[in-house]
């Protein structure tokens, strides 16, 4: 046995949820292009959840049930007020939340087909009140409640900033929903799927990727990148800076992509998102230096942006604290994670690899008294 590290090109499952192939993605065999241009997320959830797409009652009925769910028992809320709202990530909130959540959930444990999809449905619904009840609790205002009549994206955008959201910054958050929802065996949804291979229930998987996506080198690389262009702050300094990056052999958080050698396909839909959101908030400097590294960067090291490069300033400009960038991208992933949670149930098998050993070999042992 010879190991292969951090498992690169080792195909470790079959999946008839997302694919890359030929730097393509594709969601049960749907471009992306398409989905990011003509999509809601509900129905790329429905997409992934059921492995088609919805007709309008089917749709109807999931964005029902999605509104039903979304409001959070008063002992979750009570809980996020109990943090230290001063010291806290959002991302280690969110993770504590979801497994909370689990404790309230009659089905928690419940193992049947029908009520996983339950389950699914109420996380999904859910993780949004989350993290925007967390994000208002520490600015010691109230969470607001979902309103009946918006969008999976309108109302998170509502009950973040407690007012109704322009058609533009809809259009930002639903499209960065759609690309983020999944990426095919990536570490937090292989995560997932190795912990409910244990036939553990889903709040456990669900809160094991969250702890796999909180990584800066996995969900936390946009705000990373946030606070690079903080740090860097005008255009003119944007070269000067990633020229000293390069000198002290840094990694430059957002570039370049483990399964794409030609450059991420998603990253074009929030490029154009960032340039219009930057240039109608007066903000125009962050997505124009991000342009002048991505131009840098692919010519010196041959690496384009990825699809969190651009989201950091998307996000940025509809003014959304730089440390809720990951729990917006859990948001979107657990729609993926939930998708490949079901599939390993229907088809489950243990999932435990082997290990090149490279210690020492046949030691003599020797007695304590003699060491």
């Amino acid at each position: 046995m010879t190991a292969t590290k951090g498992l690169e090109g080792v195909v470790a499952t079959q999946s008839s949820i997302s694919s890359i192939i030929d730097d393509q993605l594709t969601y049960v065999g749907y471009k992306i292009d398409d989905l990011a241009k003509n999509s809601s997320f509900e129905e790329v959830v429905y997409l992934l959840w059921n492995l088609k797409l919805p007709n309008k009652s089917e749709l109807d009925e999931f964005k029902a049930e999605l509104a039903e769910n979304m409001e959070l028992p008063d002992a979750i809320i009570d809980h996020l007020r109990s943090y230290d709202l001063s010291t806290v990530h959002p991302m280690a909130a969110l993770r504590t939340a979801v497994s909370l959540l689990g404790l309230y959930d009659e089905e928690s444990d419940v193992m049947e087909q029908d009520a996983n999809k339950r389950k699914a449905i109420r996380l999904q619904a859910k993780i949004s009140s989350i993290v925007t009840s967390f994000a208002r609790i520490r600015q010691g205002k109230d969470p607001v409640k979902p309103k009946k009549g918006l969008s999976y994206a309108e109302n998170f955008l509502y009950m973040l900033n407690g007012e109704e959201p322009k058609d533009i910054e809809v259009e930002a958050i639903n499209k960065a929903l759609v690309l983020h929802a999944d990426h095919e065996l990536n570490a937090s949804t292989f995560t997932a799927r190795v912990c409910v291979a244990t036939l553990s229930d889903i709040y456990s998987g669900v809160t094991a990727a969250i702890g796999a996506l909180k990584g800066p080198l996995h969900g936390g690389a946009n705000e990373r990148v946030m606070k690079m262009l903080t740090e860097i702050s005008e255009e003119e300094n944007a070269i000067p800076y990633i020229k000293k990056k390069f000198e002290n052999k840094e990694k430059i958080m957002g570039m370049g992509h483990r399964v794409y050698k030609n450059g991420d396909p998603r990253a074009k839909f929030l490029r154009e998102m960032s340039k219009q959101l930057t240039e109608l908030t007066g903000q125009a400097k962050w997505y124009n230096m991000s342009v002048k590294i991505e131009e840098y960067i692919k010519e010196h090291k041959g690496l384009p942006a990825n699809v969190d490069f651009y989201s950091a300033s998307v996000y940025h400009s509809l003014g959304i604290d730089h440390d809720l960038f990951t729990p917006i991208f859990a948001v979107s992933r657990v729609s993926g994670w939930l998708a490949h949670i079901l599939e390993q149930y229907d088809n489950n098998r243990l999932i435990r690899p082997r290990a090149e050993y490279i210690g020492p070999k046949s030691p003599e042992y020797v007695s304590i008294e003699n060491r």
